[in-house]
């Protein structure tokens, strides 16, 4: 198939990309279609994907508006993907114009397309690593550059770890990353999860799409998930479905669908709050 201008080169364009059918998703044009005939088939599988991406951006926004009003102006996003309306970096500077955003990903499209969106703010960068070598993000001159990690950051996982297969110790990972952060930084999560939604099928349909694509999609239970908050103070209240993680509105009003997932934010230990 023939290259856009703002791919870049050695990317597979026949292998679909998790990051670029999340961009699909939410209505993005950074994406082949190779990634919009696995979505479309994902969404077959599994009716109300592009709500259920919607409401985890809208969980991420109000979740950047709590670590603001916690004084948590650092923003660590790994999986980030590729730029959309409503991201990190522009939730936070509107509350605080100081607030300093680092992107992570391992697709080269989200990280080409961040550096272009990105040029120009000194507050905001992107790595590009992968959330599996913690020590390649912790050092990376970016983070390096731009967080101080002896002051609270904001560890932002969402919808990144049912992308992880158990065999690449994601708990031991997201261990890791938050070992060197200060007290009282967040932890910031949301997982896809068909326990809790109205789907019955286990996420079976889904799953085969994902196998396909740059990496599968990984079912866990709400208690595993809670695990990924080991050594973090779950704040109210706690780890729900993820529109019922301090709703802007009554959750009761929102479709069935996006209740296949849960979300929450974790401080860690060692100061008040």
């Amino acid at each position: 198939m023939e290259r856009p201008a703002w791919a870049p080169q050695g990317i597979d364009l026949n292998v679909p990309s998790v990051s670029r059918m999340y961009d699909y998703y939410l209505g993005g044009s950074h994406n082949f279609e190779v990634d919009r005939d696995a979505a479309r088939r994902a969404i077959d599988a599994w009716p109300g994907l592009p709500k259920i991406m919607q409401t985890n951006r809208a969980f991420l926004r109000r979740a950047i508006r709590f670590a603001v009003s916690e004084g948590v102006t650092q923003f660590l996003d790994i999986g980030s993907g590729i730029p959309t309306f409503g991201n990190v970096h522009e939730v936070a500077q509107a509350l605080d114009p100081e607030a300093r955003v680092v992107y992570v990903d391992n697709d080269p499209v989200a990280v080409a397309h961040s550096r272009a969106v990105l040029a120009g703010d000194k507050r905001v960068d992107i790595v590009s690593a992968d959330f599996r070598s913690p020590q390649d993000i912790l050092e990376s001159p970016e983070v390096e550059a731009l967080l101080d990690l002896d002051r609270p950051v904001a560890l932002m996982l969402v919808a990144l770890l049912h992308f992880i297969e158990d065999k690449d110790e994601p708990h031991k990972a997201v261990a890791e990353l938050a070992r060197p952060l200060a007290p009282g930084s967040l932890l910031v999560l949301s997982h896809g999860s068909p326990e809790g939604g109205p789907r019955r099928d286990g996420g079976i349909g889904l799953q085969k799409v994902y196998s396909g694509a740059s990496a599968p999609l990984v079912i866990r239970s709400k208690e595993s998930v809670g695990h990924f908050f080991d050594g973090f103070t779950m704040v109210e209240p706690g780890l729900v479905s993820v529109p019922r993680w301090r709703p802007d509105s009554s959750p009761e009003l929102e479709d069935a669908v996006v209740f296949g997932g849960f979300a929450g934010v974790g401080r860690k230990a060692g100061l008040a709050g």
